[in-house]
């Protein structure tokens, strides 16, 4: 059953007349089309029946057809209200549509408002939930992306680690690991490259700057790719010259929090269960109000998916889900350590997609 069947399948069972999907990344995991449009309305319309569409700016429909999508494609240009475009092809389906679902997430209120104005006595509900469900078990085909995606991220640090040198900025060090990829094909990463040096990388969301790294600093990086529609995601602390007791302390609960959270992935553990095992190890450790985030979050065509790993999450790990396991350690103004790692639940266990070393590294 392919995905629109799914969803078909999904309006039947619900007695919803139709969904519209608007996420452009949702929009590709169901067409195979992947587009930024912008302010431009973009979207895939299901029914329960009826032929399915997708409604996109007229200049890309090569680009749609090309993608792959075989059913009905729908331009719309500048000069028209692309609303009322998707209307009148909604009409000619002759449904009659009295229950829309949409991801609300993402549905702006200029386009609920013209959905309402143009529907009449549109009821609407939700169909996120819906769609994370599909989204969030992994086919063969798709696992075999995110290894080759993974596979970029490990290159991407390899070479990140050998452009360091007194002196070299974090901006520098960024440029050579994009550089870099671009030569092995790669247009967009999964986010802006991080590089954090010394005792900005204490900060988990510190941004790469003109910080030029020293000997004794440790070096964060978290960067990812996107291939084939599909994201990495690593984080990898190394050294630059002997790390104090402080770093290699830091570093070797970080290690220890990570390997056991790693190793604790199976079919039928919860987020929450997979937080705490890391979690526990870090604040046995001493440095539990340093560790201020969830543990990990899914990973697929969006960088950041559902499922979220965290300690309030009871959801079950199923086979074939993917997501990261990323806990860190972060001491305001003196060290920072986070190490991240691409998993795939698999029938037996767990597969670790990102093989760069995790014993730390001194260059």
């Amino acid at each position: 059953m392919n995905k629109v069947q799914q969803l078909q399948s999904y309006l039947k069972e619900q007695s919803v007349d139709a969904a519209f999907i608007t996420n452009p990344d949702n929009v590709f995991y169901i067409s195979g089309f992947r587009s930024n449009p912008h302010e431009r309305l973009l979207g895939v319309m299901i029914f329960q029946e009826a032929a399915p569409f997708l409604i996109c700016p007229q200049m890309e429909i090569p680009d749609a057809k090309n993608a792959g999508w075989s059913g009905d494609i729908v331009g719309h240009v500048d000069t028209e209200n692309a609303m009322e475009v998707l209307y009148r092809t909604a009409l000619k389906r002759g449904v009659s549509l009295n229950k829309l679902a949409i991801e609300k997430s993402h549905m702006t209120v200029d386009r609920y408002d013209a959905l309402n104005e143009l529907f009449e006595a549109l009821e609407f509900v939700q169909l996120d939930d819906q769609i994370n469900r599909l989204r969030v078990v992994k086919d063969e085909a798709e696992l075999q992306i995110l290894r080759e995606a993974a596979a970029l991220a490990d290159y991407a640090i390899e070479v990140g680690t050998k452009a360091i040198k007194e002196g070299i900025t974090e901006i520098e060090v960024m440029t050579e690991i994009e550089l870099a990829l671009k030569k092995r094909g790669v247009t967009h990463m999964s986010f802006d490259t991080t590089v954090l040096s010394g005792p900005k990388a204490a900060s988990p969301h510190g941004k790469t700057g003109d910080r030029k790294i020293q000997k004794g600093d440790l070096v964060l990086f978290d960067l990812g790719v996107i291939h084939k529609g599909y994201c990495s995601d690593i984080t990898r602390t190394v050294a630059f010259g002997e790390p104090n007791e402080e770093q290699k302390a830091v570093y070797d609960v970080v290690l220890q929090a990570e390997l056991a959270a790693v190793n604790a992935v199976k079919p039928g553990i919860t987020a929450a269960e997979l937080d705490q095992t890391a979690r526990q190890i870090i604040e046995e450790a001493g440095y539990g109000e340093f560790f201020t985030h969830r543990l990990g979050h899914g990973l697929g065509i969006s960088v950041h998916e559902f499922p979220s790993l965290h300690g309030s999450n009871s959801m079950k790990m199923e086979t074939g889900m993917v997501f990261t396991i990323e806990p860190g350690v972060y001491v305001p103004g003196k060290v920072g350590v986070r190490i991240e790692d691409d998993v795939a639940v698999t029938e037996n266990g767990v597969e670790v997609l990102t093989k760069f070393p995790k014993e730390l590294q001194i260059l």
